[in-house]
């Protein structure tokens, strides 16, 4: 048949319904797969945050004034999520490479716009955008694994195009006095729930990363790897790059008088107020570092967890690597371009999202800390047997669906709001709670639920997370007992684990 040359790898031999649940991509990763440490996260999480898109929404805030089955559903809300944002990062790239291209060609500026002014992209822009979206799908042929480097490379490249939009703006703005002088533009109540209402989207932002977190982890050869790395890398990358942002965007107040929330924006009207040789160089060096930034951002962030979830949905015919190419399509047929047209498109767009991300969130995290305490058998999730530990009610977890209900119908009015439907103003305040309603709602329903009628994976205490799993087929033996024959864990260590390890894996 001709659907059978497009089948999966590690799905060639599967039948009935565990074609919806397994292909290799989906399993645990070959140990010769989990190289990134401890370091290699911590500088993710710099290059995660280290993108314009970071910037956009402390920006934004000054330009307003201030189961089996079951996983279906909530691995298509990452998936949609994760295409939204992969275009989102796309519209970004095209401005960079419109700026490169400003700065070589000035009658690029002169095309006639025919994106309509809902657009963040004029016909220069989509210019730019189609060309880095291009350049974007060449890249997605290297494998994740051996992208450490990249991952490296990335963050210099932030650091230094920042640097220079951050000292250039400020030398233009007359240093940080002036900027750090002005003032807001809201008071009193209205100040204050502005700053509530862009603290809360800060965490809401974090919504993508939270429940796409397993895409990354799974590169790492050591928990501990991940912990540090995300401990400290998350939270230092996100302060220090929203911090420049701020300090950007306020400067073109000084500069321009007026406040320009995108930095891309800010970068080619500087350029274009003086077209000098020396600015279009500058312009040009910022905006191919800038456009660096979001191509990695773009396959770290969003192609990699869209093709790991379109994977999940269909792993007979898609594997993760096909994943990103449809992600990449999709992203384009989206028009991405629009949601980025004004700030408060852009906040919206931000906030809409988080009720359903939310409510996943909240299930996962009590499913995995509270029920099963870290335990995951591990064969069984790549079954439809029946005798399957997650097998559930015919493959459906509705203790999950059922709280994750819940957990969404108390911001469903203010998702409604911030639509555009016409909602009373503590509708709206309390939405701006929403992530964390959602989570707390979502968990604690789940909780009281497993406790009435408990799941098949399911303690009551200690924790029990299995370390070290590696494939039965890369399991070798040292001294009598089978381990898996990694270059990671010590012979001592092996010796001291393997028996646990194995055992737990097979339980």
């Amino acid at each position: 048949m001709v659907l059978s040359r497009f089948v999966a790898k590690g799905a060639e031999n599967l039948e009935g319904k565990d074609v919806w649940l397994d292909n290799d991509d989906l399993r645990p990763l070959k140990l010769k797969d989990r190289t990134w440490t401890w370091r290699t996260y911590l500088t993710f999480w710099f290059s995660a945050a280290a993108t314009v898109a970071g910037w956009y929404g402390n920006s934004a805030a000054q330009a307003l004034g201030l189961s089996i089955y079951g996983a279906w559903w909530p691995t298509f809300n990452r998936a949609v999520m994760a295409i939204v944002w992969n275009g989102v990062n796309a519209v970004q790239g095209g401005q960079c490479v419109y700026v490169m291209l400003h700065s070589i060609f000035p009658s690029i500026a002169n095309l006639p716009n025919v994106m309509g002014s809902g657009s963040a992209l004029t016909s220069g822009g989509m210019i730019g955008f189609v060309i880095f979206w291009i350049v974007t799908c060449c890249f997605l042929v290297i494998p994740v694994p051996k992208m450490r480097l990249l991952v490296y490379l990335k963050l210099v490249a932030f650091i230094i195009s920042a640097t220079a939009m951050l000292g250039w703006t400020l030398k233009k703005a007359g240093g940080l006095g002036p900027v750090a002088r002005q003032g807001s533009t809201v008071h009193g109540s209205e100040k204050t729930w502005l700053i509530l209402r862009f603290l809360m989207l800060s965490a809401a932002n974090c919504a993508t990363f939270a429940s796409n977190a397993s895409d990354f982890q799974r590169y790492a050869p050591r928990p501990n790897d991940v912990i540090l790395g995300n401990t400290f890398g998350f939270t230092l990358s996100n302060t220090l790059v929203s911090l420049i942002g701020n300090i950007v965007c306020s400067t073109s107040q000084v500069v321009l008088g007026e406040l320009v929330w995108n930095p891309l924006d800010y970068l080619d009207r500087l350029q274009t107020e003086s077209y000098t040789s020396a600015n279009r160089a500058g312009c040009f060096f910022i905006a191919f570092l800038f456009a660096y930034s979001a191509l990695f951002s773009s396959i770290f962030e969003n192609s990699v967890p869209a093709g790991n979830d379109l994977a999940a949905l269909f792993p007979k015919y898609i594997s993760v690597r096909k994943g990103f190419y449809i992600c990449q399509i999709a992203s384009f047929a989206l028009n991405p371009w629009y949601l980025l047209g004004s700030a408060s498109i852009f906040v919206s767009f931000l906030a809409s999202y988080q009720i359903f991300l939310s409510a996943i969130t909240g299930v996962l995290l009590c499913n995995y800390y509270i029920i099963s305490r870290g335990y995951m058998y591990i064969p069984d999730l790549f079954t439809s047997s029946k005798q399957g530990k997650y097998y559930f009610t015919h493959g459906w977890n509705i203790r999950a669906y059922v709280a994750y209900i819940i957990g969404v119908a108390p911001n469903f009015a203010g998702f409604l709001g911030n639509m555009g439907v016409p909602m009373p103003l503590g509708i709206t305040r309390f939405y701006y709670f929403a992530y964390w309603v959602g989570i707390f709602i979502a968990g604690g329903v789940y909780y009281g639920i497993c406790m009435w009628k408990p799941v098949s994976v399911q303690y009551n205490s200690g924790w029990r997370e299995v370390k070290n799993y590696v494939r039965p087929e890369e399991l070798e033996v040292i001294d009598g007992q089978e381990v898996g024959g990694e270059r990671f864990l010590s012979e001592r260590d092996a010796k001291n684990e393997a028996f646990e390890t194995v055992m737990e894996s097979k339980a």
